[in-house]
């Protein structure tokens, strides 16, 4: 009973050296956390969201850098030198170093102020891929050094941008599928003499769906309708006369039945129309059964055969639980898969952010 008393004890007395700690790093967090609201707060009011985004004196910043505080601890010393030994020449170059840094202020903000940034469509990636998002920039005169990234991601180095449209490719690294918003762009140079770092914090609404890492698997595949045959050529599309396809360019040689002659009389030039016909009945894709854990897995593999069927040509459906998507092909059924697919929800999986955004993209 004494030993089981002074163990109780003991470990009263260590919960009481260990809450104090705790305490202070929860409130540290919540201290920065707090500013970090705040701050973005701030931002939105100052810098309002938008796909084109021009900057003036409301959107840009400038603070001196790590050498531009050198370069005024320099200023200071050479002037208190001056004026205790009494020396002119030491106190006149005070004055000519310090008033290069105030002309480097005016620099560093006419090499921000009138730049446009437009954002474009990124490209389709998948899960684990460096997602790029191209900029368009543009100035009403030159601007020079420009560094471009999200959060603390790696800087995209713009040499120079003119009048002529330059474009800028902001890369993102993101380890999840679903939807991405990289948040704020941050835009910073130290031009012309890296006295100063002048910056701003630029939200282009840009937001992006990363497709499910393909994970490749022998095709799982069910039908609706009883067949025998096994095979691959299953639903597979192929040259026919039943279904009307699209439009392809006019070979010399085919019937000129299937000439589109309206889209001739509109000037678009000799086309062919295309017709396909299907072997056996559609292929399914099926979530089916998951072992534990095993989602994200599954949906790796079906983004893989989404992929497959598609380059095979051919037609297919898609079954996620209580979400059915009927026999398709082409482009267009591969990008409502794989959306679907991307989409599809997780317990584990946080989409509403991206790594690199959030209050964390602070100058």
């Amino acid at each position: 009973m004494e030993s089981t008393s002074a163990q109780r004890t003991g470990q009263t007395a260590t919960n009481r050296h260990q809450a104090p700690g705790k305490h202070r790093r929860h409130g540290a967090w919540a201290l920065r956390r707090w500013f970090g609201d705040r701050w973005q707060l701030w931002l939105a009011r100052r810098l309002p969201p938008g796909p084109k985004i021009t900057l003036d004196h409301s959107r840009i910043f400038i603070l001196p850098s790590g050498f531009g505080l050198l370069w005024l601890l320099l200023v200071l010393v050479l002037y208190l030198f001056g004026t205790n030994y009494q020396n002119n020449l030491v106190i006149g170059l005070s004055i000519l170093l310090f008033s290069l840094f105030n002309t480097c202020i005016i620099y560093s903000y006419r090499n921000l102020a009138g730049l446009t940034l437009a954002s474009l469509p990124p490209p389709q990636v998948y899960a684990g891929d460096t997602l790029t998002f191209p900029i368009h920039l543009s100035s009403s005169h030159s601007s020079h050094e420009l560094y471009l990234r999200f959060g603390a991601n790696a800087a995209h180095r713009v040499p120079g941008v003119t009048r002529e449209k330059v474009l800028a490719r902001v890369t993102l690294v993101h380890p999840r599928r679903g939807p991405v918003q990289p948040g704020r762009l941050t835009l910073a140079s130290n031009y012309p003499l890296g006295l100063c770092r002048a910056w701003s914090h630029v939200d282009l609404a840009l937001h992006h769906l990363v497709f499910a890492a393909p994970r490749s698997q022998a095709l799982q595949l069910e039908r609706r309708q009883d067949s025998d045959d096994k095979s691959l050529t299953q639903g597979k599309s192929t040259m026919g006369v039943n279904e009307f396809k699209g439009l392809k360019s006019y070979v010399i040689g085919e019937s000129l039945k299937h000439v589109a002659w309206k889209q001739w009389a509109q000037g678009r030039g000799m086309l062919s129309k295309e017709f396909h016909q299907l072997q056996g009945v559609p292929l399914w894709l099926e979530l089916g059964p998951l072992a534990p854990n095993g989602l994200e897995q599954r949906l790796s593999e079906l983004a893989w055969q989404v992929d497959r069927l598609t380059a095979d040509g051919q037609r297919f459906g898609l079954s996620l639980g209580q979400q059915r998507f009927g026999p398709g092909e082409g482009a267009a059924h591969r990008l409502l898969c794989q959306r679907a697919i991307a989409l599809y929800p997780s317990d584990s999986q946080d989409s509403a952010s991206a790594p690199g955004s959030g209050p964390g993209a602070t100058p």
